[in-house]
């Protein structure tokens, strides 16, 4: 993680998915708010609803390299919450890519104009 932190504590997300701009995609949703501090601050969640412990944790390790990829394309000051979707176990970190890079420029923290 060059440029962020985690987001460890449950008020933080519960704030996320109170007030944060959010878009969903069969595999990937994005909640984003900014925040006062000069770095990220990345929270990814799998409920139950995923799978057994197995499937989860390939689905955060599958969205964790997503976000890595495009770490460096990022604006600074904002807390991202990054939930799996039931298909999200069976994609792989390059189909979440583009979806996650569109996500980044509808809502508006992509620093760079890239392609997608």
């Amino acid at each position: 993680m060059l440029y962020t932190q985690p987001l460890n504590h449950n008020r933080d997300f519960c704030r996320m998915y109170s007030r944060g701009k959010s878009l969903a995609h069969p595999l990937l949703v994005t909640y984003v708010m900014k925040n006062k501090l000069g770095y990220n601050r990345l929270g990814i969640t799998a409920s139950k609803k995923i799978g057994n412990a197995v499937k989860r944790n390939r689905a955060r390790r599958i969205i964790r390299q997503a976000y890595f990829q495009t770490e460096k394309q990022l604006g600074c000051g904002y807390d991202i919450v990054l939930v799996a979707r039931g298909r999200t176990v069976l994609a792989k970190s390059t189909d979440l890519l583009p979806v996650f890079l569109s996500h980044a420029k509808k809502l508006g923290f992509l620093a760079q104009n890239i392609t997608i």
